[in-house]
């Protein structure tokens, strides 16, 4: 139930970041769900791989090229997706930043929703 409420909330935030900043659009919240997923899934196989990449980078610039990496992720999956338009590479570092924060804030409300679940 805590994924399912977390994965519905980050397709909402989605929408939110198309509402706020002009260069990314979504079509609807189906495909929304469907970003919010794919999203989550280059998140969690592709971006780790970047990061160990890009580590002598990501040190020299003091963690701000992981900025970068974000936004390459939230770009490759408007790329992939139809409905799912980002407008070019800085509309996906703001769009991705945005994403990010509204992602800090869902984590910790359903966090707090649903407790912490044991190890």
């Amino acid at each position: 139930m805590k994924i399912l409420a977390r994965w519905f909330l980050l397709a909402a935030a989605l929408l939110l970041v198309a509402n706020l900043y002009p260069g990314v659009t979504v079509q609807s919240f189906g495909t929304a769900l469907i970003a919010a997923l794919v999203l989550g899934l280059l998140n969690t196989l592709v971006r780790p791989l970047l990061v160990l990449l890009t580590l002598p980078v990501t040190l020299l610039t003091l963690g701000l090229f992981l900025f970068v990496i974000n936004a390459l992720m939230f770009w490759a999956a408007a790329s992939v997706l139809d409905g799912f338009r980002v407008a070019g590479f800085g509309a996906a570092l703001i769009g991705s930043v945005i994403y990010s924060l509204c992602g800090m804030v869902i984590d910790a409300a359903v966090e707090q929703l649903f407790g912490r679940s044991a190890p």
